[in-house]
């Protein structure tokens, strides 16, 4: 029984530590996302998998336009192994600032939000990984650092256990 307590108790604590954008609240500079994503932008990332060991490394570039609260973000990636993957992003600013975005990889929506310096995206992706598609769960989190760059850490599950993390740093050109 004092096992099970144990348990509980720790798994409160971890939940009640769980990150949260109020953290940014009148944190400056603020991350503008229209702003950051609008023209040419390049990056660098990798992926880690569970163990925190490096198992790909890309460069990308990215073009985003916007209509109004409508925009347009295509990505080409180029991993390291010499394979090239491109998304396209379809994105519409919401009445309530938040954002919402759809790609043809991505299942149905994927959700963003912004406050001071960070901002959110949780999305559902379908991504090919030796040879077999494997649907993860992507949570990540964006940080201006300053007017050209933002830092982009995102978290990857599958069945609620992290597999993998993957860090990008973009700059505005």
């Amino acid at each position: 029984m004092k096992k099970i307590l144990t348990l509980i108790m720790g798994a409160i604590m971890l939940n009640g530590c769980s990150h949260s954008l109020l953290h940014y609240n009148h944190t400056t500079p603020e991350l503008d996302f229209q702003e950051f994503f609008d023209g040419d932008i390049k990056g660098w990332g990798f992926v880690q998998d569970w163990r925190g060991r490096v198992v790909s490394r890309f460069d990308v570039t990215m073009r985003g336009t916007w209509d109004g609260n409508e925009g347009t973000l295509d990505e080409h990636f180029a991993y390291y192994n010499n394979k090239i993957h491109d998304r396209e992003w379809r994105i519409v600013k919401q009445s309530d600032g938040t954002y919402i975005g759809y790609a043809d990889d991505v299942v149905g929506p994927a959700k963003g939000e912004f406050l001071g310096i960070a901002g959110n995206w949780n999305y559902l992706i379908d991504i090919e990984i030796n040879g077999k598609m494997r649907r993860l769960r992507f949570k990540d989190w964006m940080w201006q650092m300053n007017d050209d760059v933002v830092i982009n850490r995102a978290y990857i599950k599958k069945f609620g256990f992290k597999v993998a993390e993957l860090t990008l740093f973009m700059q505005k050109e």
